[in-house]
């Protein structure tokens, strides 16, 4: 059979990759340039029916970010490879192209797709429902030492699958996608290290410039301290590696209410945390930043009791734990050295808010606040008594909320916990999501591996 002329027009080649360069140097995200590049090369008249596109990611959830194009219409679907993903299912990735690629050290492999033939791959399976003939899968490292790149596959539907005009097309232009693709993976990787270490407020300010010492702002917030308890005790006890288990477990459990709804855990000290709530100066917003750090703290505390609930199946000890909670003025930050910073809240109103914290072991409560948290939040309280804090002047009025109280807000939030059970960085992940069409019905994995 002799191959197919498709007259490629070196014309519109020419338009998609200088629309390449642009996007590279405009700061567009990779769904965009996934997206319009798909589009273009539909247009230009490459007879594609879908196209395919997985980058590695360093994040600490996920290991790849897939991107999978459908002609006529049906858009671009996105999806994120868990790291705990592979491991369930890691025959999907053993019996993909993609393995043997990299199995082979190949650059590209082409299989021609024959619905009377047996598959080579299980996506054959598939393919072969909508109508493929060809395909083409591909490995592009975005770095000579970078553990960072790309991998990929186009499918036709045509009689005869790729001609050699097409097949040269594709291959010219996947050095330029690779370019705009690895300005936007860099991009994205410092800002997913920026908010998994700092916080997505405070990545935020450091990538729009401020980086220098004494760079930063005063604002009022919502304070919380919360801190683990006998923690050296079940250090000693526990040894190293599942000591750290357990503080990571600790953490998911009660940390991650108070990084929603408005809450930024600022940063991780030993065995406890720091979150805020900005709210302003004005009554309305105190009043809604501390209701939603109140209802965390409800949250919160049915985490920690399923948490030790199963710490006692496996015949472990519980988890201790005290939450402080204030409203104050801090100034928010960079301090440290001229060449080691660090992004953080500081000023009177942290030193309260942690002694406050530390009253929880005094008054046997694992949660406390002050009065003027208590008269924002409003609910039902008890006083405990009148403190002097440590470097503190006035004396502080300490107040605890009803079992009943928590209980009740804990419920409140238990559907919308149930709902919104994603964690900030897989939200990140969700924004990228088409908003044309959901994805199909396949598992994160498999949309990976094709």
């Amino acid at each position: 059979m002799s191959a197919i002329n498709d007259n490629v027009s070196e014309i519109l080649l020419d338009k998609v990759a200088d629309w390449l360069m642009r996007t590279s140097l405009s700061d567009e995200s990779l769904e965009t340039i996934v997206r319009g590049f798909c589009e273009r090369l539909a247009a230009a008249g490459l007879p594609l029916m879908r196209v395919h596109l997985s980058f590695s990611m360093l994040h600490p959830l996920y290991d790849a970010l897939g991107f999978t194009w459908w002609r006529a219409g049906r858009g671009v679907e996105v999806s994120g490879l868990r790291h705990e993903e592979l491991a369930l299912n890691p025959d999907r990735f053993l019996k993909s192209p993609y393995y043997y690629l990299l199995s082979n050290n190949l650059d590209h492999v082409r299989r021609r797709i024959d619905p009377a033939q047996p598959s080579e791959f299980p996506i054959f399976d598939e393919l072969k429902e909508q109508g493929a003939t060809d395909y083409i899968a591909f490995m592009q490292p975005l770095g000579a030492v970078s553990e960072h790149g790309m991998v990929g596959s186009w499918t036709t539907d045509r009689h005869g699958g790729f001609s050699d005009d097409v097949i040269a097309a594709l291959l010219r232009l996947q050095n330029h996608l690779a370019i705009a693709a690895k300005v936007a993976v860099l991009g994205k990787l410092a800002d997913n290290m920026l908010t998994t270490y700092l916080g997505a407020n405070a990545g935020r300010r450091v990538l729009s410039g401020q980086v220098r010492r004494g760079d930063g702002e005063t604002v009022r917030a919502v304070l919380v301290m919360a801190d683990m308890r006998d923690s050296t005790v079940l250090a000693e006890k526990e040894g190293r590696q599942a000591y750290i288990e357990t503080l990571n477990g600790f953490f998911d459990a009660i940390a991650t209410p108070f990084n929603r709804h408005g809450g930024q855990i600022l940063s991780f000290v030993g065995d406890g945390f720091i979150a805020v709530y900005p709210c302003g100066r004005h009554k309305e917003p105190s009043e809604l930043a501390s209701r939603e750090a109140f209802a965390a703290v409800g949250t919160a505390r049915a985490r920690v009791a399923a948490l030790n609930a199963e710490r006692k199946r496996q015949g472990r000890e519980p988890i201790g734990y005290g939450v402080g909670l204030h409203v104050g003025n801090v100034m928010f930050g960079n301090v440290g050295l001229r060449d080691r910073l660090t992004f953080s809240v500081f000023g009177s109103a942290v030193n309260e808010v942690q002694r406050l914290q530390n009253l929880t072991k005094k008054y046997g409560h694992n949660v406390v606040a002050s009065e003027a948290f208590v008269n924002y939040c409003g609910g039902d309280w008890l006083t405990l008594g009148q403190e002097t804090l440590r470097g503190v002047r006035q004396k502080f009025t300490v107040l605890y909320p009803k079992d009943a109280a928590l209980a009740a807000i804990a419920q409140e939030r238990a559907d919308d916990q149930a709902e919104d059970g994603l964690s900030e960085a897989e939200h990140v992940m969700l924004l990228y999501r088409n908003k044309i069409g959901p994805p199909g019905p396949r598992g994160l994995i498999d949309k990976l591996l094709q």
